[in-house]
């Protein structure tokens, strides 16, 4: 049991002469001084340099500016550039009858005359009335100036030439409505009628269409109305596999309230009237060019306020967020508007870095999306 005790006394003196030793070194003071250091309480010195921040490297590539129009597909089908339904304008028999199913006719031309010696006779009658009339206050004005008739008599002379005036134009609207014009050169596409038939006023007499230039008509959408303006110019695909090139002639400025769509018509040059109305038809239409880059789908980030945009470098090599217009969605990628001139765009790394803070660039290929 005494062993026992003196080897504890032993290994006491030994733990009291190591820590006497330790304590010598002065490391017991130096701990202070690099928790000092750790906490950057302790003034740099030569010895003790400040550490040096390390910059984010990301990948950039110069923008590639080109002048991109945008391609809007469409389908449509084809139709007449006018059409008119011809009617009687008064009741009578068909007396000559100058229409055709599939022939021309010519801008005001006499297509069809109805019978009306009635209509004729008043007319003529009223011509004969009117011209009594006029001698009648011819000599009631030289009386009355040569104070030989009273003014009243002078008044209904002339009220009665007045009246007499106006049943002949009356007769002679009369006799106009027995012929029927064409309003415009055409195509003959349905004749309602025969020779010596009786119609009424108001009865359909023929189809007239006016086929050159023929229209494609198709409906744009909400979102692609605003590129779209008359004057563009398009390209058309009959479902036969002509191919052909126009330019927007009209757009509609209300849409559709069952598709929300707007109606667009291009006009195409149809000499022969080769190109029937009615046909399917596909378009895409061009709108004007602007100045675009073409960038990879996956580079497209949003801001913190939900903006579409990029991340992009300067030459100050900062980076920063910029938004951009979306103008199209081609093979190719996404062709967009707003990239400034003198940047770089982030190709990789832009979901690391944020606004104002400084990048090293490494130059990278252009990438393919």
């Amino acid at each position: 049991m005494s062993g026992f005790f003196r080897l504890h006394r032993i290994a006491a003196l030994f733990v009291l002469i190591a820590a006497a030793a330790w304590i010598g070194t002065g490391e017991f003071a130096a701990v202070g001084s690099h928790e000092a250091k750790a906490e950057g309480n302790e003034t740099p010195t030569a010895e003790t340099p400040e550490p040096v921040a390390t910059l984010r490297t990301v990948a950039g590539v110069v923008p590639q500016f080109e002048d991109h129009a945008r391609k809007i597909r469409l389908s449509g089908a084809t139709q007449p550039d006018k059409r008119a339904v011809l009617a009687a304008r008064a009741d009578g028999v068909v007396q000559s009858l100058d229409l055709v199913k599939g022939a021309t006719v010519t801008a005001d031309v006499v297509v069809m005359t109805l019978e009306g010696p009635e209509t004729v006779a008043r007319a003529k009658i009223a011509e004969i009335q009117l011209a009594q009339r006029e001698r009648d206050l011819e000599l009631a004005e030289r009386l009355f100036n040569a104070g030989s008739a009273p003014e009243t008599q002078f008044t209904n002379a002339k009220s009665a030439r007045d009246a007499a005036d106006a049943e002949l134009t009356q007769a002679r609207a009369a006799v106009d409505k027995l012929t029927l014009v064409s309003p415009f050169s055409g195509l003959v596409d349905s004749v309602n009628v025969e020779l010596a038939e009786w119609v009424r006023s108001g009865t359909p007499v023929a189809t007239i269409l006016s086929l050159d230039p023929i229209l494609v008509r198709g409906e744009v959408s909400e979102l692609d109305i605003g590129h779209v303006s008359t004057g563009d110019k398009a390209k058309i695909r009959l479902v036969n596999g002509m191919e052909l090139e126009g330019a927007v002639r009209f757009i509609a400025r209300e849409a559709s309230a069952q598709t929300r769509t707007f109606p667009v018509e291009v006009a195409l040059p149809n000499p022969g009237n080769a190109i029937p109305a009615g046909m399917t038809a596909e378009l895409e239409l061009f709108a004007a060019p602007v100045r675009t880059v073409t960038v990879p789908r996956s580079i497209i980030t949003l801001s913190d306020t939900g903006e579409v945009g990029l991340r992009v470098v300067g030459a100050d090599n900062l980076a920063r967020f910029i938004p951009v217009g979306i103008v199209d969605d081609s093979e190719a990628g996404l062709v967009v508007t707003g990239v400034p001139e003198d940047v770089r765009i982030i190709v990789a790394g832009q979901d690391l870095v944020r606004d104002g803070e400084e990048v090293i660039v490494a130059d990278a290929p252009q990438v393919q999306p």
